[in-house]
């Protein structure tokens, strides 16, 4: 396999310093495309039209050089979109080829955010047949091979995108998921899929499945790399109806409560049960502890999607199509969406009675844990096996996905190695909404700590993070906490409660004394600064979100107080002082560097 570069920042490298050039790029591609499986692809955008875009960007950067990048952070980059999402100038087919009428005369949003950004669409993806699946083999255009073994399935309904990344033919893919279409392909393919928030990606231009719920994915070699495409597609579109951009915290507590199955359930030959347990005590080697939650409550809610009227959306999207020419459907997709009709007006309102009670319900989990972490998929089928038994091979793939949008969370699909039958097996990490920068961020430190190929090809992570563009994250305020408020201390939780972060644990600048407070529940002591004579003290400094620093404020306690803290890096944060009045024969604590040594002390 190719070594040549394949992740964002090793493809920018070779733009900025002139090893190669977009027209390389775009020529490589055609001719890469050419050695793989063609059921990939449902589409390709004519080569003369590639390299006249071509062209347009190897001139821009002629004359900008490397600023460039500024205003177009993804120049050049190639990308595929799913063939349910629009490109200009090609059908949308959704895989069915009685449904598109001509191409699309517009760009979904999604896709034309990348175009401005400067990256390249060279085509439509396969996919099961109106994203109805989680096999990749529900389609007029063949059955989408699994990069690793042609004889099992790629996963669906995303195949084709999660397909031309893990072999290398673009850096990254848009794939959409409802029940989990984003994720599984990526686990049976060794790469990345990030499954944003509900709403948190426009959805115009995008034919859907379940509207109320559908996300655009995103399928890449690294996190990296796909934090930095959701950057780009990521914000409010005021066209689109169900959209809901919320910025949330940039980064997860550094020591996770991580939910796990207490009975994980896994079927066929994959090997997947033993991966997860390694994978479990992974996740303990990195610090973090992993919680057993009973997972029956979250299968429930699953059960909505496909067993409940929610299929119904499915229905309203190819109504007419299936009552004029129902012999264009593949029969599982027809079976599933016919199911339809059983589900009256009130079915529908008694479904969400149910899932709000559910969302309501399911809220307390985040009390118990901060993520889930489960396996994508329960068993990698085979290709025989799912054309034995279609519809219950099928269901069996979403067992740890299908809940995930009904409840409006988050989810990023990462490789863990592979299990003893050699195939990959990945893990799913997901947390409340709006969560999708912190998760990002902790899925970029997983990777990098595991020594894994990238995808199908040869290559391994040399970097976690780049300097590209990051999904936004919720306006913080920098807080230097002294005493109290320090992790495992008694009033850390008034941080915790209010979404702060920690962002490091560091010390003062050599310019304050420390004293312990007397006659204060609990103890606290009080920082002050000096002109001479002061030492560097230990603090922690965490993101507070702004929102929540009135709330904070009003738990503070006289003599205590906000003021400016000098770290020892020359940064000046907000932090915790003393009025100086309060100090009078309190007890000068500072020779022990922060409180805690203090405390330690004293027993």
């Amino acid at each position: 396999m190719s070594v040549s570069p394949r992740t964002l920042p090793q493809l920018q490298q070779t733009l900025r310093d002139g090893t190669a050039t977009v027209r390389q790029r775009v020529l490589r591609f055609v001719e890469e495309q050419k050695q793989y499986a063609p059921e990939a692809w449902i589409s390709l955008r004519p080569e003369a039209e590639l390299l006249a875009q071509a062209e347009m960007l190897d001139a821009r950067l002629r004359d900008i050089g490397p600023a460039a990048f500024d205003a177009q952070p993804l120049l050049g980059m190639l990308f595929a979109a799913k063939d349910n999402i629009d490109v200009a100038g090609l059908p949308s087919t959704a895989a069915c080829k009685g449904f598109a009428s001509g191409p699309a005369t517009s760009n979904a949003r999604a896709v034309q955010r990348l175009i401005d950004a400067g990256a390249i669409v060279v085509g439509k993806t396969n996919l099961d047949q109106f994203a109805t699946g989680l096999v990749g083999t529900r389609s007029p255009y063949g059955a989408v091979p699994n990069s690793f073994d042609a004889s099992r399935v790629s996963g669906g309904s995303s195949s084709g995108s999660a397909y031309v990344v893990a072999t290398g033919q673009v850096p990254f893919a848009l794939g959409t998921d409802t029940a989990g279409s984003g994720r599984v392909p990526a686990g049976f393919n060794n790469i990345v899929g990030l499954k944003p928030t509900p709403g948190r990606v426009s959805t115009t231009g995008v034919l859907p499945a379940c509207r109320s719920i559908d996300c655009v994915s995103v399928f890449a070699l690294t996190v990296d790399d796909s934090a930095q495409v959701l950057a780009v597609i990521e914000g409010a579109d005021a066209s689109d109806a169900y959209s809901d951009f919320r910025a949330g915290p940039a980064q997860l507590k550094p020591r996770l409560r991580v939910g796990v199955p207490a009975q994980p359930w896994f079927t066929g030959d994959a090997g997947y049960r033993e991966a997860f347990t390694l994978a479990v005590a992974h996740v303990q080697s990195l610090g973090h502890e992993a919680v057993p939650l009973d997972f029956a409550p979250l299968h429930a809610t699953a059960d909505l999607l496909y067993g409940g009227p929610w299929v119904a959306e499915r229905h309203a999207v190819v109504q007419g199509l299936l009552e004029r020419s129902p012999e264009v459907f593949d029969t599982s997709v027809r079976a599933v969406i016919e199911s339809a009709r059983k589900f009256t007006a009130t079915d529908a309102f008694r479904g969400q009675y149910k899932l709000r009670a559910a969302q309501r319900d399911h809220a307390a989990i985040w009390k118990q844990v901060d993520v889930l972490m489960v396996p994508t998929a329960p068993g990698h089928p085979s290709i025989a096996e799912v054309a034995a038994d279609p519809l219950g091979a099928n269901a069996q793939l979403g067992l740890y996905t299908n809940f995930v949008n009904l409840l409006g969370w988050c989810a990023l699909a990462l490789p863990f190695g592979f299990a003893t039958s050699g195939l990959p097996f990945g893990v799913t990490f997901i947390a409340p909404g709006a969560a999708d920068a912190a998760l990002a961020r902790f899925g970029q430190n997983w990777q990098a700590a595991l020594d894994l190929p990238l995808g199908a090809i040869s290559s391994k992570l040399t970097s976690a993070r780049t300097t590209g563009p990051q999904p936004a994250t919720e306006p913080t305020l920098a807080l230097a906490v002294v005493g109290a408020h320090l992790s495992g201390l008694p009033l850390n939780g008034q941080l915790v409660e209010r979404g702060a972060t920690l962002r490091e644990a560091t010390f003062t600048a050599p310019r304050y004394k420390l004293f312990a407070l007397p006659n204060t529940t609990p103890p606290k002591p009080g920082l002050l600064h000096v002109e001479s004579g002061g030492q560097a003290i230990a603090v922690e400094v965490w993101d507070l979100p702004l929102q929540a620093v009135g709330s904070f404020l009003s738990l503070i306690p006289a003599p205590l107080g906000l003021g400016s803290v000098r770290l020892a890096s020359g940064q000046t944060v907000h932090g915790f002082i003393c009025e100086p009045y309060a100090l009078s024969g309190a007890r000068d604590v500072s020779s022990f560097g922060g409180w805690r040594a203090y405390l330690a002390s004293l027993t």
